[in-house]
């Protein structure tokens, strides 16, 4: 997956999430319909913490590897 489509599929999870906590909090939706929402929230939830924290581990590469060559010159 290249870089532009993480991008779009974190954006697009990220969106739906909302959507969904929106559709929740609004209280509009019958108990089964509230826990389907909720279970497939918690999945998207769990995918945008997955890139989230892959993204975080890239940065800290990239960091460290600028302070290395700060140290090196």
């Amino acid at each position: 997956m290249t870089k532009n489509k993480k991008n779009e599929g974190f954006e697009k999870s990220l969106t739906e999430l909302e959507e969904i906590v929106q559709k929740l909090e609004l209280g509009e939706t019958g108990l089964d319909e509230s826990l389907e929402l909720f279970e497939k929230g918690i999945d998207l939830y769990k995918k945008c913490k997955k890139s989230l924290t892959e993204v975080e581990k890239k940065i800290k590469v990239l960091t460290e590897d600028l302070k290395e060559e700060e140290l090196d010159v």
